[in-house]
């Protein structure tokens, strides 16, 4: 929305209204250009075109990858973005994602909780709603600068000056990015699932992940224990955030359907099946059992199915659970991610026990001789020991080449005494280009780490409070944060300007004028860090 455009439309409409002529058009066309966004839903509408031309893009090219962070609090999704554009000048194909894990561990009213979607539905729609407030605060905040330095160009009378700067108003990049948003298991049953995913539609989410896990048995993806359910259920919750997206008009919204069959021995009910081979029939073929020679062979409760013509009593747990065939899981991940593909999900998701290209890729080429644009969203998880897996697999494959590695203990190569090996430092060289090769040979549309800011916050905390509380003293966070904030231009280092104070100021004066008691005058001590 060109300024100027702003201001002769606005010019008109407040001479229309007599009343109204305390209202200066600059300032009523400058706040409207400042809060492009008005609704969530037109959020996720233009968030949802720009992942749709990502994922055309990969297609053409799979360099065209797409990235993104996981986010727990609003303030962190904004310093994400903020960081993203000083660094690469562009938002382009980079993302936000929300971890459930994250919600339960951190913002239950229940407190700390496990991944087992134990946490309060509504904490999901609000985050998504808390991150998008605090990334349109952020272009206000960039642009409330450039009105700034637009209207001391002006009163300099440096027309060159407020033309560019006019320029860039007119052609700023807003800080507001898909967010790939995390349903868990669907919170109940299909209506349950639909109600929340309207939620966080509704709030800005283009992008819905949804695992196939049991609603109420729903355990961390990295974790033992965890059960699937059968497809009809899990496609059942497929058509109902598809609906939830076309009744509020996100024609184009993104369904991520994710397995995790890889670690999932475990399923709580039997399939439906009306005849041999079909999806009800291929879900409980996986199921472990003992052929049943004779009617005689059946006891009282037990539960009876039929496998490739024989009859097979499954093996059931005293919970009542029923045991896949040990094995079987790549097998159903690949019958998994081809029926969400051919019913309505847009992206697989699949989650595995380790980074390892060569087994994704496996996966994904017998996904793709069926459905040949299969996509993955893949979790570059914290769970993962990232350098002692990639420091296994060098050493597995130079093993396999024949070359020696006597020089190497493999359970040990974890150890700081491999920091300087020819081993540790190719590794680093693998993890470091880990996620271009799997675009490239994998079939992994999007990369995305599930909690690294919930690392990142334990980690600076534990550094500050060692030296504050230590020999350090104020020294800690004067060498340690503000120091550092300051050379690397971190916008944080002015904190009240970060959080709306100029801002502010500027609306005081826009609704009272040269009555307006603004807070950034010569007292204000943020003025330390101008100029620096």
């Amino acid at each position: 929305m060109p300024y100027a455009n702003e201001i002769d439309k606005l010019a008109t409409l407040i001479k229309q209204n007599p009343s109204w002529g305390a209202i200066k058009p600059e300032h009523a066309a400058r706040m409207r250009v400042q809060n492009q966004f008005k609704t969530g839903l037109d959020i996720a509408k233009y968030t949802a075109k720009i992942m749709r031309e990502d994922m055309a893009a990969y297609d053409a090219d799979p360099a065209q990858y797409t990235q993104s962070l996981g986010c727990w609090h609003g303030f962190i999704g904004q310093q994400k973005l903020i960081s993203i554009k000083k660094h690469f000048g562009s938002t382009k194909r980079r993302y936000l994602y929300l971890s459930g894990w994250m919600v339960a561990a951190l913002r239950s009213e229940f407190g700390p909780l496990p991944d087992q979607s134990m946490h309060e539905k509504t904490s999901v729609p609000a985050l998504i709603e808390e991150l998008y407030t605090f990334l349109r605060q952020a272009d206000s905040w960039e642009l409330n600068h450039l009105f700034r330095s637009l209207e001391d160009a002006q009163n300099a009378g440096d027309k060159a000056k407020a033309q560019e700067i006019l320029a860039q108003i007119d052609n700023h990049e807003t800080h507001i990015v898909p967010i790939v948003a995390d349903i868990d298991a669907g919170f109940g049953n299909a209506e349950a699932t639909y109600l929340l995913a309207r939620k966080m539609i509704e709030a800005g989410a283009c992008c819905i992940q949804l695992e196939n896990q049991v609603s109420d048995e729903k355990q961390c993806g990295h974790q033992d224990g965890k059960v699937t359910v059968p497809h009809a259920d899990f496609l059942a919750k497929i058509n109902a955030v598809r609906l939830a997206f076309l009744e509020l008009g996100v024609d184009d919204g993104v369904i991520v359907a994710r397995t995790d069959s890889l670690g999932a021995g475990l399923t709580k009910q039997i399939a439906v099946t009306n005849e041999p081979g079909d999806l009800g029939d291929q879900y409980n073929s996986f199921i472990d059992g003992d052929v049943i020679e004779s009617a005689a062979d059946i006891a009282n409760g037990d539960v009876v199915i039929k496998q490739n013509g024989k009859l097979v009593r499954p093996k059931r747990l005293a919970s009542g659970l029923f045991q896949f065939k040990p094995g079987s899981g790549e097998d159903r991940v690949v019958m998994d991610c081809i029926a969400s593909l051919q019913n309505g999900a847009d992206l697989l998701w699949i989650e595995t026990e380790k980074p390892h290209i060569g087994q994704i890729k496996g996966m994904v080429d017998r996904i793709r001789a069926v459905v040949p644009n299969a996509k993955l969203v893949y979790n570059n998880s914290p769970s993962f020991n990232w350098t002692l897996n990639f420091r296994q697999q060098v050493f597995d494959a130079w093993a396999a080449e024949g070359k020696d590695v006597s020089a190497y203990d493999r359970d040990r190569l974890m150890s700081a005494d491999y920091d300087s090996t020819e081993l540790a430092q190719l590794a680093d060289e693998w993890t470091r280009n880990f996620q271009r090769d799997a675009a490239r040979e994998a079939g992994i549309f999007h990369h995305l780490i599930t909690l690294p800011t919930y690392h990142t916050a334990a980690l600076s905390t534990d550094n500050l409070a060692k030296g504050y509380f230590g020999d350090e003293g104020m020294l800690a966070y004067v060498a340690g944060v503000q120091r550092q904030e300051i050379r690397q231009g971190i916008a944080t280092v002015k904190h009240q300007d970060m959080a709306g104070s100029n801002i502010g100021d500027d609306h005081k004066e826009f609704f009272a004028g040269e009555a307006a008691l603004k807070a950034g005058g010569k007292d204000n001590t943020m003025g330390q860090f101008d100029n620096i």
